[in-house]
């Protein structure tokens, strides 16, 4: 690579305006003679709406406008972007029913909007919509999407019987049936992967503010990217998108729920229109809880067929994926192109079949979550592999290692048709089993029995497809001054150090220092076409473009310097900031070039997949008598490609894999069975992973660099989610298995294992 692969030895570049809280975030934006929203949010799952009477509300002082589901009606914003559009099982289409901004005839879900007040101040309009009188019928409500799919079940849309939204298959039935007919052994699990709750530390929150000079409107919002929120809103809106301005600085957490156009957005366009004055929302985190796109929301039925050696012949998975009450942009893509696209796994199978099914449920809608389908997929498949080595009486990573996809294979096609570029997955296991120490577990085991303690290990074998965007390139522009070199980029950092990263790349490629790079994010009158942040892809895309485009700058310059050192340009020499001629042996420097007249350059590349890879390795005791379970080692090693910054690697993967852990110890999004209340719609109620779950994380890199694109870079952003989910799972199970216990579900809670524990016991004395 060429970005230096050491770390910044003086910290991120963010970090003293990020700690002293002097960021900027979505409620730092304050209009002139703003105004305020509230939404009144139904307190019911699934109801027809009788009548909405706002009369008291609207009289209610320093009230201005109250609007309901006819005015989301009148304007037209009742259809939001999904980005999904393939054609399914037997070429049936997506069902997309409609989404009114504001509900009309119906609710479907606890939180979905009824009416928008806006007034003088937040406090008014939060008083006056308690004003407003709504009268339902309630419907019966479904919140499995198992039950949903049933006869009989409440039908949600009326384009969408049996609440099917898609149904999709790939891969190759009757080869798959032919060899789970043939094979020596059959593992089969039927897995969750629970509905969370992504929960970033900053509220969600807009501010909207309508030109009339210039017939154009000015959001200023949590964003994971500029180019895909105008896309969104124009879709919503039939506003063009060079009329949409969308501004933000820092984002406090994103995790794929900020790169949604959401309903409140639109309506907040309406009265911004309107009224003639700027209209700001903020969200509650109880808000938050129930409007905020969910993650995850999967149930597996999952079969591995192996031969007499120990050989993989097929895999046969059927999904059941919750969608909630409408399709998001991202959640129906999420579900079914990433886990498609590594179906197999790191491994070598020779038949699959996939089929997926997304539902409609009365609970919040489901959008991509960090890993975006990947640690669901990776889940199931390194769960099966690790039950399928305990049946067998095998050592799991053997088992593994017997199935790789080997060295010499690379670039492999998939029996689904995705190319996977070079990877070393067996370099990465030895060098995991090595630093976890997986030979002495054993040992460890028994010092822990005798302390009365069940210990565990637990490996994940793992790959992930990213670096794919919905636009067709990613451009970088680069202007340089004789005093700096600003970087304009279209990926928005929520946490990713992207003022840190690309700063390193732009003064590595132009030998200068790095204070003097400043990265500009999402500056929209630059008209850059690129990718917003999401699936791992900011240094892979716009990280690479930013090396292209410092090196284009270079080039370009070429000729200026040539006429100040008074040669031709084929004898211009470039380093360290600085053009000299071994003729002349004369130097001008990059910046006294630019003095007098800035110095640009732009560059674009299309970017396509990568495909990260790794092993991580979890350890774990349970307490038999109180089911705690702690994580008493962690191990990852990852095939990020070539490193820029291996500081901020460490960040990205310890967050990841804490954020895998709060999954696999205790998030769950629960909804009422009868009713659809959320359950579990606070902090009080919703399990958080805390500070001291994962006491040291052990990080390394296995590095086989990507030919996709110039800095040799993979992605890591969401590596550790990937892998973390089924390691720490495989090490509670394996800590559990001595007892008997097979197969638990997520979330790993101390109450749900101590009763396996208890349950197990029971059965044994009564045996």
């Amino acid at each position: 690579m060429h970005a230096k692969a050491s770390p910044h030895s003086g910290g991120r570049v963010e970090d003293f305006r990020l700690v002293t809280g002097s960021g900027k975030y979505a409620a730092d934006w304050r209009l002139p003679g703003q105004l305020h929203a509230h939404f009144l949010r139904s307190d019911r799952a699934h109801a027809a709406i009788v009548s909405v009477d706002t009369t008291l509300a609207s009289r209610h002082p320093g009230v201005r406008r109250v609007y309901t589901g006819k005015d989301a009606m009148r304007a037209g914003y009742d259809r939001f972007l999904v980005m999904l559009n393939a054609p399914g099982r037997d070429g049936e289409p997506i069902r997309k029913p409609r989404r009114p901004a504001l509900a009309t005839d119906r609710v479907r879900h606890v939180g979905d909007a009824v009416a928008m007040v806006v007034a003088d101040t937040a406090a008014a309009a939060q008083d006056a919509a308690e004003l407003i009188e709504i009268a339902c019928r309630d419907l019966p409500v479904v919140v499995s999407p198992e039950r949903a799919l049933a006869d009989g079940a409440p039908r949600l849309h009326e384009e969408a019987p049996r609440n099917l939204a898609y149904d999709y298959e790939t891969g190759d039935e009757q080869s798959v049936e032919a060899a789970f007919t043939r094979a020596a052994h059959v593992t089969r699990l039927r897995l969750e992967v629970t509905r969370v709750a992504p929960s970033p530390m900053e509220l969600r929150g807009c501010t909207v503010a309508y030109d009339p000079k210039d017939d154009a409107y000015h959001l200023y919002v949590c964003i994971q990217g500029i180019n895909m929120m105008r896309k969104q809103a124009s879709f919503a809106t039939g506003v063009p998108e060079e009329r949409i301005h969308v501004h933000a600085a820092d984002v406090g957490g994103g995790f794929g729920q900020r790169s949604a156009f959401y309903p409140e957005y639109a309506m907040q366009m309406l009265a911004s229109r309107e009224l003639g004055r700027p209209v700001r929302w903020i969200s509650s985190r109880a808000e938050g809880f129930m409007t905020d796109t969910h993650g995850r929301g999967n149930i597996v039925t999952a079969g591995l067929a192996l031969d007499g050696n120990g050989k993989f012949l097929a895999v046969r998975l059927d999904w059941v994926g919750d969608m909630g009450a409408y399709l998001s942009a991202t959640g129906a893509a999420s579900h079914t192109r990433n886990p498609t696209t590594c179906l197999t796994g790191v491994y070598r199978i020779p038949a699959l079949y996939n089929r997926i099914r997304l539902v409609f449920t009365n609970t919040t809608p489901i959008a991509a979550y960090r890993g975006a389908g990947r640690p669901d997929i990776a889940y199931v498949l390194e769960r099966v592999v690790t039950q399928a080595a305990a049946e067998l009486g095998m050592d799991p990573a053997e088992l593994r290692r017997r199935n790789f996809i080997p060295r010499g294979a690379f670039p492999y096609k998939t029996p689904n048709g995705a190319t996977y570029e070079e990877a070393d997955f067996a370099g990465c296991l030895d060098k995991a089993l090595s630093a976890a120490d997986w030979s002495g577990f054993e040992r460890r085991r028994a010092e822990a029995n005798r302390r009365a303690r069940l210990r565990g290990i637990g490996l994940s074998t793992v790959i992930e497809p990213t670096g794919a965007g919905m636009f067709p390139k990613d451009q970088v522009l680069i202007e340089c001054t004789a005093e700096s070199v600003t970087v304009f980029s279209l990926a928005h950092s929520q946490g990713q150090s992207h003022e840190t990263t690309f700063a390193m790349v732009v003064a590595d490629a132009l030998g200068v220092p790095m204070d003097k790079v400043r990265i500009r994010q999402s500056v929209q009158e630059k008209g850059l076409i690129g990718n917003h942040t999401g699936g791992s892809r900011s240094m892979v895309g716009q990280g690479s473009v930013c090396r292209l485009a410092a090196l284009k700058l270079v080039e370009m310059t070429k000729a200026r310097a040539a006429q100040k050192l008074g040669v031709e340009p084929s004898q211009v020499e470039y380093a360290r900031g600085e053009f000299r001629s071994k003729e002349s042996k004369k130097t001008v420097t990059l910046f006294g070039l630019a003095q007098g007249e800035p110095l640009s350059a732009l560059a674009e590349a299309t970017v396509g997949s990568t495909f990260p890879n790794g092993c991580h390795i979890a350890e774990v005791e349970v307490d038999p008598d109180t089911g705690v379970t702690r994580v008493v080692g962690y191990h990852a090693v990852d095939d990020s490609g070539n490193i820029v910054n291996h500081t901020v690697v460490e960040g990205q993967v310890h967050g990841a894999v804490t954020q895998g852990a709060g999954q696999v110890f205790g998030e769950k999004v629960t909804y009422d069975e009868h009713t659809g209340q959320l359950l579990t719609g606070s902090f009080m109620d919703y399990f958080m992973p805390r500070a001291g779950m994962l006491r040291a994380i052990g990080v390394a890199d296995h590095p086989v660099p990507s030919a996709t694109n110039a800095l040799g870079a993979k992605g890591v952003g969401e590596s550790g989610c990937t892998a973390s989910l089924p390691a720490l799972t495989n090490a509670v199970l394996d800590a559990l298995r001595p007892l008997g216990i097979e197969h638990l579900d997520m979330p790993l809670t101390p109450n749900k294992v101590w009763h396996a524990i208890c349950s197990a016991k029971a059965q044994v004395k009564a045996g």
